[in-house]
């Protein structure tokens, strides 16, 4: 692995830990086991850094949805297996959960910023593939913007916030069969 791939990784385990505002370049370095100059020739500062980690993260998001999206494929067997690989992110979603919880304790701006860029991404990919099944016939005409951004909304609040009020966390097929039984079957023409 390279010093930037490990200055990443370690980063991405800091910032999940202590969030954005607690981290510093010293800690990443010490996870890292490199020198803190050694992250300012990859990295102008924790910003740009924060910044990387998180357009990483969406673009994996995004492969990784994609892979499981089948041309041939309905609309809910689609949904259905882009939901479940976006399930597989828990663990990843663990920074996403903490930019979250930060931009609401501390109103960080970099925070603030970063939390926008991804729900913008995530969105709008989810709107292309609800217009792609409206342009079909498969699925009914809807503003398919609010329609992503209650899909992202309802599941980062069973992925993160149910755990806050329930003693036990849903499983994946529990989430999944909700879309089902819900906004997905809603959709359908």
């Amino acid at each position: 692995m390279d010093r930037r791939q490990e200055i990443l990784e370690a980063a991405t385990k800091s910032f999940s830990l202590f969030g954005y505002k607690a981290t510093t370049m010293e800690q990443i370095a010490k996870i890292a086991n490199v020198g803190k100059g050694t992250i300012y020739t990859f990295f102008e500062n924790k910003e740009v850094l924060f910044q990387e980690i998180v357009l990483r993260i969406i673009a994996e998001m995004k492969q990784e949805a994609t892979k499981v999206i089948k041309e041939d494929a309905s609309f809910q067997e689609n949904a259905y297996a882009a939901l479940m690989k976006m399930l597989e992110f828990r663990d990843t979603h663990q920074l996403f959960a903490k930019i979250i919880a930060e931009e609401q304790e501390w109103r960080t701006p970099a925070v603030k910023q970063v939390k926008a860029q991804i729900e913008q991404a995530i969105v709008s990919f989810i709107k292309q593939k609800i217009d792609k099944y409206m342009d079909l016939g498969e699925v009914r005409q809807v503003n398919s913007e609010l329609v992503a951004y209650l899909l992202l909304k309802g599941y980062l609040a069973f992925v993160n916030d149910w755990n806050l009020t329930h003693e036990k966390p849903l499983t994946e097929q529990e989430i999944t069969d909700f879309f089902q039984d819900t906004i997905f079957q809603s959709l359908i023409i």
